[in-house]
């Protein structure tokens, strides 16, 4: 099973990415699913597809031979994902005077979308359903909370959850004695262990670098590199493998008139996205006179991203995290390219590596040696964070 994230900021290209990369595997012979992340879904408009995506309930719809889309119905998934918890939530916005209607959207809450979308993504890699699967992200932030729902959801599964039903199963009784306010039943908790279960895995298989890869889009202006810069590193801070940066509405320097106008003011900005992404792949796609919607189109922007390579093909081989054990030293190796150190904190909390970077922060859980160690020393070697430890017992 092959996994392939293209992410970036809004606008600058994904779908077409996405959907180009997806349409020539299939062509290929790759059973080929794209999925859209972004609740402003536009896969079906990159198909040209007439109506829109006439498929509401969210399942994958065939496009093409050995191609299917995915646009996910929030709504559909939580009737079959999250129905006491969604029960739970529209009950206690209800109570509060709110109208049923506006209950039940509120009760929609940030993240919902984002674990939906893995609980499909891990049910298809546990039938081995797909050859290929494809994500079409959100733009960057939504990225950002999507990759690290997992790790949060099993910090709050250890530290938190048999905590708090224990607590409420004992406070339930005199609570409902008090106030009118619904507490959430064992139903409520029973259903979250349940979609825990069925993430089982998924975090293992976003940062499984051999499997699973990001490619970036970006184009040559300056806000839209600084951001995709900013997204190369928290990817990398979330365990996943950057192999490749899409380069999108490059205009060439042979253009005449205003194209080649807006060519020389490109061209610093080319060059800073090599000074950037080194030594990352960058794979340059033309400035297109013309709408690229449906199979042929998509098909011909695939043949200009790969020729006639594989477009699932590893790109570029970098394992962002590593333990490292060697010669009775410990050491943990954290890719961070282009970080800003003064934004970069570090501790350890029990079994786990604290590392922070600005406002995101990722709860490395350690080996058993490790665990047992404590941190003495971190320094950057390029982009790597190397972060050293001393043996139980040994010398700091």
């Amino acid at each position: 099973m092959r996994l392939i994230l293209f992410a970036g900021k809004g606008g600058s290209g994904k779908t077409s990415m996405s959907a180009a990369t997806a349409a020539l595997a299939a062509q290929q012979g790759l059973n080929t699913l794209v999925i859209s992340l972004d609740p402003a879904h536009s896969l079906s408009d990159a198909f040209d597809l007439e109506g829109g995506l006439l498929d509401l309930t969210g399942e994958p719809v065939q496009v093409a031979p050995n191609l299917a889309i995915q646009e996910i119905n929030v709504n559909v998934a939580i009737k079959q994902y999250w129905d006491q918890v969604h029960s739970y939530l529209s009950a206690l916005f209800n109570s509060t005077g709110l109208q049923e209607v506006v209950a039940e959207e509120i009760a929609v809450l940030p993240g919902m979308e984002e674990i939906s979308a893995l609980l499909y993504i891990n049910q298809y890699v546990r039938d081995q359903t797909y050859d290929l699967m494809i994500l079409d992200c959100a733009p960057t932030a939504e990225s950002m909370r999507f990759v690290s729902v997992p790790s949060a959801l099993e910090w709050y599964m250890k530290k938190v959850f048999k905590l708090e039903r224990t607590v409420l199963k004992v406070a339930r009784p005199i609570a409902a004695r008090l106030t009118d306010v619904p507490l959430p039943g064992d139903d409520y908790f029973a259903n979250l262990e349940a979609l825990f279960k069925k993430l089982e895995g998924v975090d293992r298989l976003l940062t499984d670098h051999e499997s699973t890869t990001v490619r970036l889009v970006c184009n040559p202006e300056k806000m839209v590199l600084k951001e995709s810069q900013r997204a190369y590193t928290y990817f990398s801070l979330y365990g996943l493998a950057v192999e490749a940066v899409i380069m999108n509405r490059v205009w060439p320097a042979d253009a005449e008139g205003l194209g080649r106008e807006l060519a020389a003011l490109q061209k610093p900005y080319l060059a800073q996205a090599e000074q950037y992404f080194a030594p990352l792949p960058i794979l340059p796609v033309e400035q297109k006179r013309h709408e690229v919607l449906g199979v042929e189109r998509l098909l011909e922007l695939g043949r200009e991203l790969y020729g006639q390579a594989d477009p699932a093909a590893r790109l570029y081989d970098r394992q962002p995290l590593a333990f490292i054990k060697q010669d009775g030293r410990l050491q943990v190796r954290l890719h961070l390219p282009s970080v800003d150190k003064t934004r970069l904190k570090l501790h350890k909390v029990g079994d786990e590596l604290v590392v922070e970077v600005g406002v995101f922060r990722k709860h490395l859980a350690l080996p058993h040696s490790f665990a047992l160690a404590r941190p003495t020393k971190a320094v950057f070697h390029d982009d790597d964070l190397l972060i050293d430890f001393s043996q139980p017992g040994g010398e700091s």
